[in-house]
């Protein structure tokens, strides 16, 4: 049985992202492997009130409940979750090898609204091992 990666940032497109890919993988019998990646910033030095666990402790919250609230859309399909301490691009596409498909969310800011995936996404467009996936929120084109 193959695996689809997802990519999990706490945000509502990585919520769809991830119910998106449950879906997919439901349909095709894959497993499910939700991932945050993480980094201890520098400025742990200059705050030392903030601690190396409680950045993984907050990352991990964050992690459970996106996987939580992508049940809540997509029931019965299991999750596995897994919480990486490294840049979520290298994370995501260190785990892309031997997936089926990886997939991560966009949301299209930037300057030219639209054209920008965003670093993570365009970092796995070019570096996965597999096909990726980028799961944007379906919207309308409007033509002024």
């Amino acid at each position: 049985m193959g695996f689809v990666v997802v990519g999990v940032d706490g945000s509502e497109y990585s919520t769809q992202a991830l119910a998106w890919a449950m879906r997919y993988s439901q349909a095709m019998h894959h497993e499910v492997v939700a991932i945050t990646g993480f980094i201890i910033p520098w400025t742990i030095f200059l705050a030392p009130t903030y601690q190396e666990e409680d950045y993984a402790r907050d990352a991990e919250e964050m992690l459970s409940t996106t996987v939580n609230r992508a049940q809540l859309l997509v029931p019965d399909v299991a999750v596995e979750s897994r919480l990486v301490q490294e840049r979520p691009a290298v994370a995501l596409s260190n785990a892309s090898q031997g997936a089926e498909l990886l997939v991560v969310g966009a949301h299209g800011y930037g300057v030219l609204p639209d054209v920008h995936v965003g670093s993570v996404a365009n970092a796995c467009v070019n570096h996965a091992s597999c096909p990726v996936v980028v799961y944007r929120e379906p919207r309308s084109l409007e033509i002024a």
